[in-house]
């Protein structure tokens, strides 16, 4: 029993901090310890290895170069979901793709959002201060919130607003005044024309300072009046106690449990007020850096105690399914099409539909994309080609030479989870074991029909609310 438990928790933690693990690697990470393998998602070494993109750039070049549509950043970004090693590191990615959402359907230069997630997979779990300021450098958010277009004579305030509504301090903790003094802040924060992409293919922008379209007079921020720039808005909201609380409720979100959507923070408490105080002290006192408080996230009881407290997100579903089954490993021909796969469940990689990001939750299930997401987990986990389908029918084949429908439920249950079921559940899975009865598998024969049924149990498991939530 303590033994279930244990992989069960590092199966919690490798869904939150990572997409999932077989169970040749939870038994690994279980024999390592729970406090060891978080310190290793915090704090990679050397020797654990990212996704390899120069092996991937020369099988797939377009998924280096991009194109008028996100399709090849969908495939560049799958393929490092689905083949690091370092695996916080991608999931940090995904979570600040997320608040800082940006879209191709504006950017219309796709290697721009790769360029972008590649920033957040290099710094995103670094200071956040520092993240501020590449992200107000960042070409495709410079465009994507028209800071470009913000001059000393015509302030634009698209970048200033988002900054502190969606990326900073949440709605009701700034005036419009502050929009408008902090947008004046950015001025001249813009990038550098490029070369057009014909004949050759398409070239970045740059970040480019232009002082003569700053402003360096005078402003009144958040109380603080002087000669602000930028960098001097970004350290007065760090010292705003709304900005801690408002990044730690969004880790929280994320790594933890569900809460209300974020539109709703300045009226919805947070669903754990303790753990966001604990969070937000940690936070601030590290100098706003993001591994102590994801370390303290991961050895915390209420991360351990929040077991399915959320609904996958597309990108965890589809991640998670080739991971466990062993598909999509190394530059697959298929990734571009399998990039896709998020969005027919609702979560266009590099195109959210908004600078609010996707609503999340429950949201993320309508009576469209949970047939999307069913039968894609279905399709794969009864498909008994793959390694991962293999192993676990070698797993549930373990003991014996026949197996009855009460345990070839409980092992395909525990093999793709572990997952806890409720009685009705467990009791529509036992039902359809029992029309089948039990099977020896003494034989090719049989144990080929043991495969059959293993794979067909598996994708019955996979519609389960249980299976849906992680």
């Amino acid at each position: 029993m303590e033994r279930h438990e244990d992989i069960a928790l590092m199966a919690h933690l490798m869904r939150r901090a990572g997409f999932g693990a077989d169970r040749d690697e939870l038994e690994r990470l279980v024999d390592q310890g729970y406090e060891e393998t978080v310190e290793q998602l915090v704090n990679p070494t050397d020797d654990i290895p990212p996704a390899d993109d120069l092996l991937l750039y020369r099988y797939i070049p377009a998924t280096e170069t991009g194109g008028p549509n996100p399709m090849p950043g969908a495939a560049n970004w799958l393929y490092n979901m689905v083949n690091t090693h370092r695996h916080l590191e991608e999931k940090t990615t995904l979570f600040w793709h997320q608040v800082f959402a940006t879209g191709n359907s504006k950017v219309d230069n796709d290697n721009h959002l790769t360029a972008q997630v590649q920033m957040f997979r290099k710094h995103g779990m670094g200071n956040y201060r520092d993240l501020l300021i590449r992200v107000a450098q960042n070409p495709a958010m410079i465009f994507w919130l028209d800071n470009n277009e913000n001059h000393k004579r015509a302030p634009n305030e698209n970048w200033g607003r988002e900054l502190l509504e969606l990326f900073s301090l949440g709605v009701g903790n700034y005036t419009e005044e502050d929009v408008f003094e902090c947008a004046r802040a950015f001025t001249g924060w813009t990038i550098n024309a490029k070369i057009p992409r014909q004949p050759y293919h398409r070239f970045s922008w740059s970040y480019a300072f232009r002082p003569e379209e700053h402003d360096f007079g005078q402003k009144t921020f958040l109380g603080h009046t002087g000669n602000f720039d930028g960098e001097d808005i970004i350290d007065i909201i760090l010292q705003q106690p709304a900005c801690a609380r408002f990044v730690t409720r969004h880790l929280y979100n994320f790594f933890v449990a569900d809460e209300a959507q974020v539109p709703a923070w300045d009226i919805e408490p947070p669903r754990d007020p303790d753990a966001i105080d604990y969070l937000s002290k940690i936070f601030v006192d590290s100098g706003f850096e993001l591994k102590p408080v994801l370390k303290a996230i991961f050895l915390s009881d209420f991360f351990k105690e929040a077991m399915y407290q959320k609904v996958k997100s597309p990108a965890e579903v589809v991640v998670g399914t080739l991971r466990l089954t062993g598909d999509m490993k190394g530059p697959d021909k298929r990734l571009m099409e399998m990039g896709q796969q998020t969005n027919y469940m609702g979560q266009s990689l590099h195109d959210p539909p908004s600078v609010e990001g996707w609503q999340t939750g429950r949201d993320w299930i309508n009576s469209g994309s949970v047939v999307k997401r069913i039968n894609f987990v279905a399709d794969h986990v009864s498909n008994l080609d793959l390694p991962g389908v293999q192993s676990i029918v070698r797993r549930v084949a373990k003991n014996g030479a026949q197996i009855t429908p009460d345990a070839l439920v409980d092992r395909c249950v525990e093999l793709i989870g572990p997952l806890e079921i409720s009685d009705d559940t467990r009791g529509e899975l036992l039902a359809h074991a029992e029309d089948e009865g039990p099977i020896s598998y003494a034989t090719d024969v049989e144990y080929a029909e043991l495969s059959r049924r293993v794979g067909d149990m598996l994708a019955l498991i996979a519609a389960t609310v249980e299976y849906q939530f992680g």
